[in-house]
């Protein structure tokens, strides 16, 4: 069963109200084990596509996740992810900037770790945080050693979104196929979210008091993925807006969306010329005996 994605794209140029978006949609499987079946499925395909993107060595693919605290960003990698060979796949995470990364423009530390060709590179938050968190709290910023007139231009945004799209315009042109989800969950489902890590032994780890205290500045995040999201979604580097009530059906349409972008790649294993393939066929007669 393929699922038609186009209804969580944001379509480039076109104006994004997150209001209008659900954060809930009518689940895409019927049961536990349609739902691990279909799973497995995307799995599977997706395993036999990093293959080959390894082996033609032509493309580079980056997942950047972004999303409210306990959207499902880890869960959604881990579950989507499942099966893909570790050695061509890496996970980056990205927590507060360093004193070392702050010395820098804000895409130099996510610049240093884009995945190299044949591979694909996934970031859990990345670069967009300096467009969310930074602009919900200005006050980062001014640890960012910024010159006064940049730090205290009003356009410090919109000449953010423009060094974001020309850099993912850079990374296309080079190869890198960029694709981002934004997983939108509702307040009151982050909630009950909170409320479970704290009722359960065994994710009371995850819970952070910070986690919290950042609901009391939801509309200013949703305001703010909502400009980012209509500013940097484009043909070349486009958002898809996933509902992320449910944890299941969020993940089966990154692992739909993952797939098809793989698929649509012109990819193909590496053919021979005639003198390689005689000196295979001398191979194998040697080996054969």
């Amino acid at each position: 069963m393929k699922i038609a994605t186009e209804s969580y794209l944001a379509r480039e140029g076109t104006q994004v109200r997150l209001k209008k978006w659900p954060t809930r949609v009518a689940p895409i499987y019927g049961s536990d084990g349609e739902y691990r079946d279909l799973l497995a499925r995307h799995a599977s395909r997706l395993s036999d596509l990093q293959e080959l993107l390894y082996a033609s060595d032509r493309y580079t693919l980056l997942l950047i996740f972004q999303g409210m605290d306990t959207s499902g960003k880890d869960g959604a990698i881990k579950h989507v992810m499942t099966g893909v060979n570790p050695q061509g796949c890496r996970v980056t995470s990205f927590k507060h900037p360093s004193g070392t990364e702050l010395q820098h423009d804000f895409l130099w530390r996510s610049t240093r770790e884009l995945p190299e060709r044949g591979r694909i590179g996934i970031f859990n938050r990345s670069y967009y945080e300096e467009v969310l968190v930074v602009r919900v709290h200005p006050e980062l910023l001014q640890a960012e050693g910024l010159p006064d007139a940049t730090r205290k231009n009003a356009k410090v945004w919109p000449s953010r979104y423009r060094s974001i799209n020309d850099h993912e315009a850079h990374l296309t042109r080079s190869g890198m196929r960029v694709v981002k989800f934004f997983l939108h969950l509702s307040k009151e489902e982050q909630r009950e979210r909170l409320l479970a890590r704290i009722d359960d032994p065994q994710k009371r780890w995850k819970f952070q008091a910070i986690d919290v205290e950042e609901r009391n500045h939801w509309a200013a995040y949703m305001d703010a993925y909502a400009d980012c999201i209509e500013a940097t979604s484009t043909a070349q580097a486009p958002w898809y807006i996933v509902p992320a009530d449910d944890k299941r059906t969020a993940r089966i349409i990154v692992s739909q969306v993952i797939t098809d972008t793989l698929g649509d790649l012109d990819m193909r294993y590496p053919a021979l010329d005639a003198a390689e393939e005689r000196r295979l066929r001398s191979f194998r007669a040697a080996l054969a005996g």
